[in-house]
């Protein structure tokens, strides 16, 4: 296969992202949101509130990491948050996908997203910990402002959505007091449950 029909399946199975649906509504409750929309919002996020990033990172990079981090949905699903039985082999299911997926791509490409991908799961750099953070912020985002639904039907505690934003407070600790008023006023309209 030449180097243009490879990069071309690539785009045309990255559609499938868009069959990804989250357990987050969109904030004005019309339905849940998929993963492409995820991805897209996050990359809005980091180019908005990168001032707020524990250090200086370079943008695009975090951008494009933001836009493949969940590519691995498409063959492995959504993971939720809160899963406790699902969560046990998220791993592997996405290892293998990483595997298949980023192996559609010519090889310096698949080296690079693939590279990315791995940045963002093992959290290590100033730009993995501001994508992380981001990653974490914008369901909290969501749930709260479409009135906690997901939480509620989930039975979502304090203690597993403080869990959740410890990546907010490491990645991005200036935005830290907003999380926690956030959480305060989930708990006090009863979203979460204390």
């Amino acid at each position: 296969m030449d180097r243009l029909q490879q990069q071309l399946t690539f785009v045309i199975e990255l559609d499938k992202l868009k069959t990804i649906f989250r357990q987050s509504l969109l904030m004005d409750r019309s339905r849940r949101e998929n993963s492409a929309e995820h991805s897209w919002h996050l990359a809005s996020m980091a180019m908005l509130l990168n001032e707020y990033a524990i250090a200086p990172v370079d943008v695009t990079r975090v951008m494009k990491m933001l836009l493949v981090h969940d590519i691995v949905e498409i063959d492995a699903g959504d993971t939720f948050a809160y899963d406790t039985i699902n969560v046990a082999t998220q791993n592997e299911r996405e290892q293998a996908a990483a595997e298949r997926l980023f192996g559609l791509l010519p090889a310096e490409q698949r080296d690079d997203l693939r590279s990315l991908w791995n940045e963002f799961e093992h959290r290590a750099t100033p730009e993995s910990k501001y994508a992380n953070a981001l990653d974490r912020l914008q369901p909290l985002l969501q749930n709260f402002y479409s009135g906690g639904e997901s939480w509620r039907k989930h039975g979502v505690s304090r203690a597993q959505v403080l869990e959740r934003m410890e990546a907010v407070r490491i990645g991005m600790p200036q935005v830290w007091p907003t999380v926690m008023r956030l959480i305060d006023d989930a708990c006090a309209a009863g979203m979460v449950r204390a």
